[in-house]
């Protein structure tokens, strides 16, 4: 592999990888987003800019934007992200619920597996989608 900026792993690939894989890498992708989506919306500068990307990625948050897009999701897409939500973590931080943690957890492989699916055109929908009301 010489190109992780434009990375498109096979079906098989990623099914080798775990739900904790791919939400690892989900959640990289998710936040690169919304500090993009901050920066491009005027939203916050110095300081705020770091508070406001902490209350748009933490578990509480990613938990309501997945279901906004639940209903938008492919029957694959939904495997997925069953697949995440079902993962085994073993710690949720204190600020969230263990639902809101496994919702979370299967936003960030959804968006991991589309992400090393090389699919940043469906990425970009779905968050486009998850940050209708935020503008």
């Amino acid at each position: 592999m010489d190109n992780y900026f434009d990375i498109q792993l096979t079906d098989d690939q990623l099914r080798s990888i775990s739900s904790i894989g791919l939400a690892h890498v989900g959640d990289a992708v998710f936040e690169l987003l919304v500090r993009t989506w901050l920066c491009a919306h005027g939203k916050a500068t110095g300081k705020g800019l770091h508070q406001a990307t902490i209350r748009l990625v933490c578990a509480e948050s990613q938990a309501e934007k997945a279901e906004r897009i639940l209903p938008l999701l492919t029957e694959e897409e939904t495997a997925v992200f069953k697949r995440g939500r079902n993962a085994q973590v073993h710690s949720v931080p204190g600020h969230a619920s263990r639902a809101q943690y496994g919702e979370a957890t299967a936003l960030e492989a959804l968006l991991g597996w589309l992400w090393l699916k090389g699919r940043k055109d469906r990425v970009n929908e779905l968050f486009c989608a998850m940050m209708e009301e935020a503008v």
